[in-house]
């Protein structure tokens, strides 16, 4: 009978570690796949925010590279304007992250808020102007192993 006792305890034992182990391991996925979320959001926000006109081509492909959906189609469509726009008023702007986190998560999407500090000087005008401040939400979709985002909307 001690030994049935015995038995019954070790394996209640194994079982509880076991199923304590799971959980760890679980809790530890949810929280990178947020921590991806989160990060993808904040590099897109850079991205959208520090373009320069002496490199604003692969500034924009920069954005494209971390867009899916109809946000990169909707981009792609309206850059060569912006360019354009971009190269002939000799545009810099450089973003900064002011703050980032997240809104809701699911398992394959995120929204994500980011408030982001921006300076912008052009050509003739004067670089000591004061930086706007900007919050978005960007949504993020899981695609495979990695995220894209699939919308941006700035928010008051």
């Amino acid at each position: 009978m001690p030994v049935a006792v015995g038995v019954a305890i070790i394996l209640a034992l194994v079982g509880l570690g076991g199923w304590l182990g799971y959980r760890v391991h679980q809790d530890r996925q949810v929280q990178a796949q947020r921590s991806l979320y989160v990060q993808v959001a904040r590099q897109t926000a850079i991205n959208l925010t520090t373009i320069s006109y002496t490199e604003v081509d692969a500034d924009i492909k920069r954005v494209l590279d971390s867009a899916t959906g109809a946000f990169h189609d909707e981009f792609q469509n309206r850059s060569q304007p912006f360019v354009e726009v971009v190269k002939k008023v000799q545009s810099k702007s450089e973003g900064t992250i002011a703050e980032a986190g997240l809104l809701s998560y699911t398992h394959g999407q995120a929204q994500v808020l980011v408030a982001v500090s921006v300076k912008t000087s052009m050509g003739a005008a004067p670089a000591d102007q004061e930086p706007r401040h900007w919050r978005m939400r960007l949504t993020v979709d899981k695609t495979g192993d990695s995220a894209k985002v699939s919308n941006v909307e700035f928010v008051p």
